[in-house]
């Protein structure tokens, strides 16, 4: 293959990339809806979202790449789905936080700024759909005045890492956007 033919080959393949990207996340987000997750916040519905994914953070350094899900302090926060606790972490921005991947560790679902975990909750541990996992809080960066759930997707890499994967909007699971 010639220079210039190698060239336009890669061209192509990078302008490709996003649409790929997109038809994956297309799939992901129908294969979710499928898996009929619950919202984790205890008696929030999926009418009572908002969508924040895209929203700003760190003066417009980053996107969200999140769904805040307001609730008071100590409202129970559930499994969205069975699985298992992959790990649980105390990081400076999210706080207390609960990774938990779903039964075939293709997903991460993260939970952030927890007040605290549910009693006996532990790594490794199986947990089942609707099964409460931690409480409502603002540890880490959020506002002591703005208690809420950080809650995250992300399509994991063949490594299975739980603090790595490409992020998925939580709020296109629940509500009929399109992806």
């Amino acid at each position: 293959m010639s220079p210039r033919a190698r060239l336009i080959a890669l061209v192509i393949t990078a302008a490709a990339l996003p649409l790929m990207a997109r038809a994956q996340d297309a799939l992901d987000l129908a294969y979710l809806r499928t898996r009929g997750l619950v919202v984790p916040v205890e008696s929030v519905t999926p009418a009572q979202l908002a969508d924040s994914y895209q929203q700003e953070r760190g003066a417009g350094s980053r996107t969200h790449e999140a769904l805040d899900i307001a609730a008071p302090r100590g409202t129970p926060v559930l499994a969205v789905e069975d699985g298992h606790i992959a790990k649980l972490f105390l990081s400076k921005p999210g706080g207390l936080t609960i990774y938990q991947f779903d039964p075939k560790s293709h997903f991460a679902y993260y939970y952030a700024h927890l007040d605290r975990y549910a009693e006996g909750l532990a790594q490794g541990q199986s947990v089942r759909k609707g099964q409460v996992i931690g409480y409502v809080g603002s540890s880490g960066n959020a506002s002591p005045q703005a208690p809420h759930l950080h809650f995250a997707i992300f399509r994991l890499g063949p490594e299975r890492q739980w603090w790595r994967g490409m992020p998925l909007n939580p709020f296109k699971v629940w509500r009929d956007a399109p992806p």
